[in-house]
């Protein structure tokens, strides 16, 4: 399927789209990403939400949301808005609305942003199974359209943003009737209010789709775009992974799905959300916006764009058979996780101290094992040291990957038995047939498992015949490259194995010099 949501899967260009205010932050065009966080203090609470609020905007938040789940808390919002301002913070708020139209007429008055949620906004969620003819569904479009439009005109008269802001969690009896428990069912749900708006030549809009799930995420925020093109619609969109929890999973999750789109060039303001004080939100969304702001604002190289045979708006794992390596076993396949690898910075010789960094390791990581410790090799003469390392770590970690730095690479020593088994990859990339050969032989003759690095382009026959051909199916890695992102750089490559219908293994890796951000 074609990549309609972004200019570019192969090069990190910023989406397009119109700037909406909100207060005296302008979101969207050539604006930074926004970053933004809510506050978790109960909205009557009024000196405790103000206080809250200013330690946000001092820590950097650029937008403060504050939940107003009843007419008296949005009734509160003037208050708070009235003490920011006496304390001098000049920060714009942002009503979160759920359920009550009639909170959302009150705090419109008195922020600068009206999120709503399409899925409870105007529909109480019954679990109700029901069919609906294309008539019955027209005639529900025609009560959100009269429910809905008198806070659209609302916020169109007192000059008020608005976030249309769906939750994979919250959609509608009528949009999971007709359209499920989906990404195109949340994408719909944010079109039909987005186009009411439309009607009242309502256009100060910010779209979300948020989820739990960063694939879920990820994949609506695509489909939105995609399906927002067609319709010729430009809308900023506001990125975030609902309920990440706390501590380095969550900014993990939040990276993964938030990151994800950034690169994609999508997106213009920003929440992480954390189960923590929300002043730790703050930094951490920081650093993304940053980085986003350093992708797009690195020129744009000559390059051609290659055809991926993947349906971008549905994630599924690239095919792979199974393979099965070291010992005990590692599978590695599409059918399961994938398979851990980590890198000792300690010499190979300093067998003691590796041995011991493994084991506390192993010790502290028990739900995730090492399955892989890569090593390097600097010199033919730490072969030894290698030998020795493979027969302390027997029992220890299943493989040893050799991260081979040597500039001759003609030798490589003999395979052990009673000793861990060793995957060999040579630092340098391999883009001309005869030292891959040379290579692959080495590693048959010795008993190693081959990995390779190739470069993000074609393969050529010959090294398609040389990896079709080889005993041992190579894993395949990136080599470093210049004309890429390092994403760009694995989806090319993948794309590359695929038209060549070749399904190895890919070995994504971190490298210090292949890091998006210095």
């Amino acid at each position: 399927m074609a990549a309609i949501y972004c200019t570019s899967r192969f090069q990190s260009s910023r989406r397009k789209s119109r700037v909406v205010s909100v207060g005296n932050i302008d979101v969207g065009g050539a604006n930074p990403v926004r970053v933004q966080s809510m506050t978790t203090t109960d909205t009557l609470d009024i000196q405790a939400t103000v206080n809250q609020s200013i330690e946000l905007a001092e820590a950097g938040c650029e937008i403060v949301r504050i939940t107003a789940p009843n007419l008296r808390a949005a009734e509160a919002l003037g208050q708070i808005r009235k003490e920011i301002s006496k304390a001098k913070v000049d920060v714009p708020l942002v009503a979160d609305i759920h359920f009550i139209p009639d909170a959302a007429m009150e705090a419109a008055k008195h922020v600068d942003k009206v999120r709503v949620n399409p899925g409870n906004y105007a529909d109480r969620k019954k679990f109700q199974i029901r069919e609906y003819s294309d008539s019955q569904y027209e005639e529900e479009l025609e009560r959100l359209h009269k429910e809905f439009s008198p806070l659209v005109l609302r916020c169109k008269e007192l000059g008020r943003s608005m976030r249309i802001g769906t939750n994979h969690g919250s959609l509608s009896d009528r949009i999971m009737n007709r359209f499920g428990d989906t990404p195109r069912g949340m994408a719909e749900s944010a079109l039909e209010f987005i186009r009411i708006s439309e009607y009242h030549g309502y256009h100060d809009i910010i779209l979300s789709m948020k989820a739990s799930n960063p694939k879920v995420m990820i994949q609506a925020y695509r489909l939105v775009v995609a399906m927002m093109n067609e319709e010729k619609m430009d809308y900023p969109l506001h990125l975030g992974v609902t309920e990440a929890g706390d501590g380095e999973d969550a900014r993990i999750k939040s990276a993964i799905g938030i990151g994800s789109l950034l690169l994609d060039g999508l997106g213009d303001t920003i929440r992480v959300s954390l189960t923590e004080d929300p002043v730790a939100e703050v930094p951490v969304a920081q650093d993304l916006a940053n980085r986003a702001q350093e992708w797009w604002s690195l020129p744009i190289p000559p390059f051609t764009e290659f055809e991926e045979n993947i349906d971008a708006y549905s994630f599924t794992r690239r095919s792979c058979p199974e393979l099965k390596i070291g010992q005990p076993k590692i599978s590695v396949s599409d059918k399961h996780p994938p398979s851990v690898f980590v890198s000792t910075h300690l010499p190979i010789s300093d067998t003691a101290a590796i041995i011991q960094e493994i084991a506390r390791v192993q010790t502290q990581s028990k739900d995730v094992p090492v399955e892989g410790l890569i090593v390097h090799i600097d010199t033919t003469s730490e072969f030894p040291a290698l030998q020795t390392l493979a027969q302390a770590l027997v029992g220890a970690i299943p493989l040893i990957i050799v991260e081979d730095n040597r500039n001759n690479d003609d030798e490589l020593p003999l395979a052990q038995p009673d000793c861990v088994p060793i995957a060999w990859h040579p630092s340098v990339g391999f883009s001309a047939e005869a030292p891959l050969a040379r290579f692959l032989a080495l590693c048959d003759q010795a008993g190693h498992h081959p990995v390779i690095s190739l470069p993000a382009k074609d393969l050529t026959d010959s090294i398609t015949t040389l990896l079709e051909c080889s005993p041992n199916p190579p894993i395949i890695s990136l080599s470093p490259t210049e004309n890429f992102h390092t994403v760009a750089g694995y989806r090319v490559l993948a794309a590359s194995l695929s038209n060549k219908q070749l399904y190895l293994p890919l070995w994504i890796r971190n490298r210090e010099k292949d890091r998006l951000f210095p």
